[in-house]
Order: structure tokens, then C-alpha cells, then sequence
């Protein structure tokens, strides 16, 4: 039977034909790929004629193609689906893939070859490809003896497995530590419909979680009992409750592994190892960062609570402060200085908020459009697809979104390539963003929050990354930069979600279309900067706890039993600790830097953001028309400079090509008013 991931798809922009794949054609078709790969990789190493970009980097982007094409769909359906079956099979590959990798980043004969290439005459892109793949063979251990590269081999395989692992039991641990509430009156303050939804068939009520630790529904549960219980049983994921997702020795294993890996390529920590591939340089730079903003951070926390408490001490429900209360008085605060969820969502219809929100910007910005494709399938029916259009007419690409949960999906949101862009190869791309919303009944639409309608802003900022990719290679293409760098077009597209233009877009209430209010309007600017004490504090914990797991040493790695004090000395000894505020992600549920690649990279987050607030400001000033930089010029510049550059050039050139210069830090604490 032929097997459709080793075919090329004949649907429109060569979308997989996912009716066609099944869970048993991706081994295989994997291992084929794999093979055809490296016997490109050999003939690019045993050719005898001196290397040139036409003998040696264009067959090795080719090289790529296939496997990419099984891949892509394949890691989908892994994310976007999972199960035991597709559990199975991701475990399995996992170790041929890291063995595969080092296949070609091993070999000396190819490091060779392009160290060799003559580019006197190559263009940019070229130019930069090569010198980062030369960068990546030496920090991938191209100069170890072969002993230690079989050793580094060993590693790798293991981390391969155990992020899997890690990966795995993080999404069962989100279903093992759902709250089970046996009385209906612990649930008061939240809606009927919701409470319906988390009716169990024995008539108790399960309240689900999110990957990350204080819970949505901390903000409206009004009984301090249950809000506290819901935090517990959130941040108590992982810890050996039960043995199906206890991914505490998982973390011991891979933190040491990758402490032994950063010993044999010459370096102190693999946090090191880390800043060195991306815009960081340095370990210490990273670091640097992250305390400066935590001292303002935790400061600003302090404040914010010498607000709080006071509704804490007015309500007759509660019995003082607690870390699980404080989203929910924040909330409560919110309606009194801001604007709160409640008197928001009616005016966050998703559909709105994608079709005359996102949509709405990137074609004042970019002079996009987009066009429904229903004839288009995707792997669930709820997915949706759009066909996207330059402002000439010129299809350049598909926009797919999978905006619900489901059981064996991963948690929180992102954006991946099914296809990538390339002009050698003549592709357009195909990106998908996915999020975790709760899926409305049939025909309703589902209201949002505001933090979910950022989240929609910010994936499609990926998206607009992938779908303006304009470069000559696939390897080069879209979100193929540096990790400190990818979250730059995310993070500035969230700044349209405020924009007065856009708001007026999709802000209108779902039943009767009337716009949102001018004074809640007014109110949501104002709450730009609302509670950023505690949301850069609880971000500020995670990625500070993520540099202190990768700047230990193997011999100073805790043991599972010392995980918990770990985590707490190391926030205090880095001056990010406080009572009220637990990190975003614990480490036994920290998919980023356990399982999701971000490993000492979840800084990368708060790096990119000094580069975006940089660029909001110039939005604000040098490139306003009167309308906050939402113009036609002012997106051509950074399509053209920045969001169509992918990995062709230094990312800092793209900024500096934008910026006209540096980028400030000190722009980042004033975009989070803690200047």
C-alpha cells in the first residue's frame, strides 16, 4: 500500500491529505526519509570537486525536503491529537531523530565542505546560512574527539526519549490533577453553562487545568476554599501523587544529562551552551536581564498587594491573602480601575476577534486578506482554514487554526509550519496556530477573555512570521531564527489587540453587534500596565528557575527528593521569590524547558520583548500617521526588513534595519510601567 507521507500531497499548497494518514504510516515513512537524507549528506561529503554553494548547500536544503514533508504532519498529529498510539510512536522516533541529527552534525567530512565553500561571490543569504551552520557544527560537537562524540551521541538519544517522556506526562498530569468538587455550592461565582460542563456522570464536578499554574477559574470562584484547592492541586502536578505523571526523576535525569553535555563541549552549563546559539551571546547577559527587571518586578508586586488586601479584609468569604486569592481580587480590583473579563467577554466573540481583529490588522499593515477554504480538511473537523492573498491579488500562502482542547492535546498555544516557504523550492506555507479554548456548543460562538484574545493576537504573530517568509531556502524560512528572537513578531502583534482602529473592528457584542462601550474601551488602554507586578514576577520565576536547573553542574544537580527545596532557594537566592506568587510553571509541569525546547531558553520570552518594545515606540512616533504606526508604510518596513527575513541574515540587523539603531532596555520597563 502506498504510503501517503512519502507522497507529495496533490491538494491545494500541497496541504497533507490527513483523511489518508494513519498513526502506521509515520515509522516508516520516517525511516525512509531519513535514509534518503543521509545518503545526500554522503555524496555532499565523498564529492571530490571543491564545494561550492551549488554542490554542497542547495542539495543539503534539498536534503530536507522529504523528511520535512512526513514530519510536519506527523509532530501534528503528535501535539495536536496524541493518544497512547501516537504516544507510542512519538517515543519511538524520538531517539532515531536525535541519532539522525548527529549524523550529519558529527561528520567531520561535511563540516569540512562548507568550511571550504568559496563565498566570495554568494549573496547574503547564503553568506549567513553557511556561516551559521559552520557555528552550529562546533557547538553540536564537531570538535570532539570520537570517544566523546559517541558519548554525546548516548546523551542525546536519552534526552530525546526523556523529553518525550516529560512531554507526555505533563498532558496526563493536567487530566490526573483536575479538582473533583463533590458539593455544587464550592463552585458559586461561576456560570451555569460552565458549571453543566464539568458535571461528572457520578455527580461530581471535575475543574480541568491549564498548563500553567494559577488557573483562570481562580478569578471567578468565590469561595477562597476552592480557589485555594484549585492552585493546590495545579502546582502539586508532577510530584509523585500518582505514578502516571510523576515526572520528578525525569527532570533529575535530563538536567544532568545535559550538564554532562555542556562539560564535554568546553562549557561551564548547558545555559551557556544555550545563550551562545542565539541574540544572548552569554550566559551572564541572560541573567543580568532577568534580576534587573525582577527587582522592579517583585517591588511592584508588594504594592500591588497593599491594594488587594483591603477587598480581601472587606470580603466575609475570606480569611486574609492567600496565593490562591489573589487573581481573583485582582480581578475584582480590575472592574474598579480597569476593566474586568466579565464586563468584557460579550464584546470577544472569537470569530470576531479573528476575522475583524487579526485579519483586519495584517491587512491595514500588510495588505493581506484572507478567504474562507472550507473545501480545505484538516485532521478534526473544527479546524479552519483561509486562503491568503498579497494586497496584488497573489495567493501566497494558507492560514490554519485549531482553536480547541481535547483530550491527548497539548496545553497552551502555538504556531507551527506544516508547510514551509521557499523560493528554490517553490513552496508557499502552510502555518497553523493552535490554542486550548473550551469548544462552544454548535452553533454558538465562544467568548473570550482578554488574555485569551492576546493569546489569538500573539500566535498570529507567529503565523504572519511563517505566511511573509521571503527567502531562498527552506531552512532559512519563517521562524527558523534564533529562539530569543522567534518571539518578537508574536509579542508586537499582541499591540494591535489595543489599537483603537482594530478594537472598533471586533469589539462588538455578540447578540445585538453594538460596539464596546467608549468607557470600557478607554478602561482596557489604561489596563495595559494593570497587575504587571505579579504577571512579570510569576513569568520572572519560571524563566529565573529555568537558568538555575541549566547553570548547575552534574554533580550539583538535586536529588527528586530535593526538588521542591531546590526551587525555592534558587528564586530567593535570585531575589525572584515571593509567598503570594508561584512561578508560571513549576518544574515538574515545565513543558517549555523539559519537553518543549526552550530548555535555559525560556528567557527568550523577556529578551525579544526589549526588541518589541523598542519597535512598538517607533510604531508610536517615527512611523504614525495619526493612527499609531497601523499604516501601509509602516508594515511594508517591517515585512520587508524584519517578518520576511527568517534566518537569511543576523536577526539584529533586521531590528537595527527597522530601529535605525540598538535596542533600549530600559524600553521594556517602561512598556510594562515599572520604570
Amino acid at each position: 500500500m502506498t504510503n501517503p507521507l512519502l507522497s507529495t500531497s496533490t491538494l491545494p499548497y500541497g496541504v497533507p491529505d490527513w483523511a489518508m494518514i494513519k498513526p502506521e504510516h509515520i515509522l516508516p515513512a520516517a525511516r525512509q526519509a531519513m535514509a534518503a537524507e543521509r545518503m545526500v549528506w554522503d555524496e555532499i561529503a565523498t564529492n571530490t570537486e571543491p564545494a561550492t554553494v551549488e554542490n554542497t548547500v542547495v542539495p543539503f536544503d534539498e536534503s530536507a525536503e522529504e523528511l520535512e514533508r512526513v514530519l510536519s504532519p506527523a509532530f501534528t498529529l503528535f501535539s495536536s491529537v496524541g493518544g497512547d498510539e501516537l504516544d507510542a510512536i512519538q517515543a519511538e522516533i524520538g531517539p532515531e531523530l536525535s541519532a539522525h541529527e548527529n549524523a550529519f552534525w558529527l561528520d567531520r567530512r561535511l563540516f569540512d565542505r562548507f568550511n571550504t565553500i568559496d563565498l566570495s561571490n554568494a549573496d547574503e543569504e547564503t553568506t549567513y546560512f553557511v556561516s551559521d551552520i559552520l557555528k552550529k557544527f562546533r557547538l553540536n560537537g564537531i570538535d570532539l574527539s570520537s570517544e566523546d562524540q559517541e558519548v554525546l551521541k548516548e546523551i542525546d538519544a536519552k534526552l530525546s526519549e526523556l523529553n518525550i517522556q516529560f512531554g507526555q506526562r505533563a498532558v496526563k498530569a493536567m487530566r490526573d490533577n483536575a479538582l473533583t468538587v463533590t458539593d455544587r455550592a464550592d463552585l458559586a461565582g461561576l456560570s451555569e453553562e460552565q458549571i453543566a460542563s464539568y458535571q461528572q456522570d457520578d455527580g461530581t464536578y471535575s475543574l480541568p487545568l491549564l498548563n500553567f499554574t494559577n488557573q483562570p477559574l481562580q478569578a471567578q470562584l468565590t469561595k477562597p476554599e476552592t480557589r485555594r484547592a484549585l492552585l493546590a492541586a495545579s502546582t502539586s502536578r508532577g510530584l509523585g501523587a500518582r505514578e502516571s505523571s510523576d515526572t520528578r526523576q525525569i527532570v533529575i535525569e535530563i538536567a544532568t544529562l545535559r550538564a554532562r553535555k555542556a562539560a564535554l563541549l568546553g562549557m561551564p552549563h548547558h545555559s551557556e551552551v544555550v545563550a551562545q546559539r542565539g541574540m544572548a551571546k552569554e550566559s551572564q547577559a541572560i541573567i543580568n536581564l532577568l534580576t534587573t527587571v525582577a527587582a522592579k518586578a517583585v517591588a511592584a508586586v508588594d504594592r500591588e498587594v497593599d491594594e488587594l488586601r483591603p477587598l480581601a479584609e472587606a470580603d466575609e468569604a475570606g480569611d486574609g491573602l492567600h496565593a490562591g486569592d489573589l487573581t481573583y481580587y485582582q480581578e475584582k480590583l480590575r472592574g474598579q480601575v480597569a476593566v474586568d473579563d466579565a464586563a468584557l467577554k460579550p464584546y470577544l466573540a472569537l470569530s470576531n476577534v479573528v476575522e475583524k481583529g487579526i485579519f483586519y490588522a495584517a491587512e491595514k499593515l500588510f495588505g493581506l486578506t484572507f478567504t474562507p477554504r472550507p473545501d480545505i480538511a484538516g485532521y478534526v473537523d473544527s479546524i479552519q482554514t483561509w486562503e491568503v492573498f498579497d494586497e496584488s491579488g497573489e495567493a501566497i500562502g494558507l492560514f490554519q487554526a485549531d482553536f480547541y482542547n481535547r483530550p491527548g492535546k497539548n496545553g497552551g498555544a502555538w504556531m507551527h509550519s506544516i508547510v514551509s516557504q521557499s523560493r528554490r523550492a517553490g513552496t508557499k506555507p502552510v502555518i497553523m496556530n493552535n490554542s486550548n479554548f473550551d469548544e462552544p456548543a454548535e452553533g454558538q460562538d465562544l467568548l473570550l477573555t482578554w488574555d485569551q484574545v492576546e493569546t489569538v493576537f500573539h500566535e498570529f504573530g507567529h503565523a504572519l512570521h511563517g505566511l511573509l517568509s521571503d527567502t531562498h531556502y527552506v531552512s532559512t524560512a519563517g521562524t527558523s531564527v534564533p529562539r530569543d528572537f522567534v518571539e518578537l513578531p508574536s509579542q508586537l502583534n499582541e499591540m494591535w489587540s489595543y489599537h483603537p482602529a482594530v478594537l472598533a473592528q471586533y469589539a462588538v457584542h455578540h447578540e445585538t453587534g453594538a460596539p464596546l462601550p467608549a468607557d470600557l474601551a478607554q478602561k482596557l488602554s489604561a489596563s495595559k500596565t494593570f497587575g504587571q507586578g505579579f504577571a512579570t514576577t510569576e513569568f520572572l520565576a519560571s524563566a529565573l528557575l529555568d537558568q538555575a536547573w541549566h547553570r548547575l553542574t552534574a554533580d550539583e544537580v538535586p536529588t527528586v527528593d530535593e526538588i521542591e527545596a531546590f526551587e525555592e532557594r534558587a528564586l530567593k537566592e535570585l531575589a525572584v521569590h515571593h509567598d503570594l506568587v508561584p512561578p508560571r510553571y513549576r518544574s515538574t509541569y515545565f513543558s517549555h524547558t523539559f519537553s518543549g525546547g526552550y530548555d535555559a531558553g525560556y528567557y527568550s520570552y523577556m529578551w525579544a520583548e526589549v526588541l518589541v518594545a523598542d519597535i512598538e515606540q517607533w510604531f508610536g512616533t517615527e512611523a504614525a500617521k495619526n493612527d499609531g504606526g497601523l499604516n501601509r508604510e509602516a508594515g511594508d518596513i517591517l515585512r520587508n526588513e524584519l517578518m520576511s527575513r527568517g534566518g537569511s541574515r543576523d536577526p539584529m540587523e533586521s531590528f537595527k534595519a527597522v530601529r535605525g539603531r540598538e535596542p533600549r532596555a530600559e524600553a521594556l520597563l517602561e512598556r510594562r510601567g515599572l520604570n
